[in-house]
């Protein structure tokens, strides 16, 4: 899905990024521009951030648990 229309910018593109590293929206901002122009995706950008950070959190407990 679009997150930033007038970037181009979707949801893929920020979970790449954050794979690669990127840990906050203002690195979203630096990487791939999110919120660059007008600035509505900046909310939805946190929420796949936040989501990417969960999903992080429990694969890092389950690896903690299996030790």
């Amino acid at each position: 899905m679009f997150v930033c229309i007038c970037n181009g910018i979707t949801d893929g593109d920020i979970r790449q990024a954050l794979s690669e590293g990127a840990t906050s929206v203002r690195d979203l901002h630096r990487e791939l521009g999110v919120g660059n122009c007008c600035g509505k995706c900046t909310r939805t950008a946190r929420d796949v951030l936040r989501e990417h950070q969960s999903l992080s959190e429990g694969a890092y407990q389950l690896a903690y648990e299996a030790c």
